[in-house]
């Protein structure tokens, strides 16, 4: 371990892959091996590469299995499971998504929703409960969710809202990017959006609808496809964090027309006398900067390059008693590789 870990990212091409081995470089994770697998099929695997000697030596993906690996990082959803899950069993769980079972070797770190969050399958957010990962710690192995983006945000705001109050009633609007579906849902946005200013045929292939100028509530005709599958995957995530014993709140993820980066806007009711100020007041801590009104209000385009949570001066809702509206924003790529590489870095820290 003191030379470094074992590590795999799966879809390292994708953009959530690209993130991840951008925070895994710039946060110095200690690696001695590499060795990164395409999620589509026709995309070339790159080579293993030895960082401890400077050598570059190409292997098949049969050739590495969990056992070889300190961490596998799942950053895409796999077709074809690659050979290191192959000792992990495929079940009932998520539709015929792999099933979370016991594991040897190394821990596997689902960024995409690939195993269902469980108590053998932990969903963890370091930042907001570091005794969770200290426990995920001393696992020898296993499979670690590190969630959606929207599960992070929306647990790190009702989470510290609930440490100081009742919550009588939380809905959440989820303003979804292009960048949340990959490149293709980022190239169709700007044909799209081209096209349109030109007077021309637009494609539709991604969205199945007109996205450029336009807000969707829902992707396509078929039911429980699209941003039906990732508020599914949201509500679970917030369940396993939050308890069996504490409803999700009131949840709708809506696609808009902008390329990277995720706002939401959340209502939440609390008992009387709270004020703005004592709920801004609990929001404040690790990852959330609180904007005033002197501030500009934070956008999407703001919070590029950053895993910090952005939120607006929270404002009262003058209809209803001890009603507030709280907007925030977030790079949703930055935010959940980060996530990711925290949970690395706790495992790691137990290891040593």
């Amino acid at each position: 371990m003191s030379e470094g870990f074992r590590v795999a990212v799966f879809g390292a091409s994708s953009l959530l892959g690209k993130e991840l081995l951008g925070v895994l470089e710039e946060r110095r994770f200690p690696t001695c091996r590499l060795v990164t697998f395409e999620a589509d099929e026709g995309e070339p695997e790159l080579p293993i590469v030895d960082l401890r000697g400077g050598s570059r030596q190409a292997v098949a993906d049969r050739e590495v299995t969990l056992a070889d690996l300190d961490f596998a990082f799942l950053a895409a959803r796999p077709r074809h499971p690659p050979a290191f899950l192959s000792g992990l069993e495929r079940g009932p769980a998520g539709r015929g998504k792999p099933a979370a079972s016991e594991s040897t070797g190394g821990s596997v770190i689902d960024l995409e929703g690939n195993f269902e969050p469980s108590a053998g399958a932990p969903v963890l957010i370091p930042f907001l409960d570091r005794a969770a990962a200290a426990r995920a710690g001393g696992l020898s192995g296993g499979i670690l969710v590190a969630p959606h983006p929207a599960t992070i945000v929306l647990s790190t705001l009702l989470g510290r809202l609930r440490a100081r109050f009742e919550i009588r009633t939380a809905a959440a609007q989820i303003f979804s990017p292009a960048s949340g579906f990959g490149p293709r849902a980022i190239e169709e946005l700007q044909k799209q959006t081209v096209n349109l200013l030109s007077f021309q045929k637009i494609p539709r292939h991604v969205f199945g609808a007109q996205l450029a100028f336009n807000l969707l509530p829902r992707l396509g005709r078929a039911e429980g496809s699209g941003l039906t599958l990732i508020e599914q995957r949201v509500r679970r995530e917030l369940r396993e964090h939050f308890g069996r014993g504490i409803s999700p709140p009131a949840l709708k993820i809506l696609q808009a027309p902008v390329f990277y980066s995720m706002a939401i806007s959340l209502y939440v009711e609390v008992p009387e006398p709270a004020s703005a100020a004592h709920l801004a007041e609990s929001l404040s801590g690790e990852r959330v900067r609180l904007h005033l009104y002197a501030d500009p209000a934070p956008s999407q385009a703001e919070t590029s390059g950053t895993g910090d949570i952005l939120v607006d001066a929270i404002a009262a809702d003058p209809g209803r008693a001890g009603g507030f509206w709280i907007w925030a924003a977030v790079d949703n790529l930055r935010l959940a590789a980060e996530n990711a590489v925290d949970i690395a870095e706790a495992l790691a820290a137990a290891r040593e």
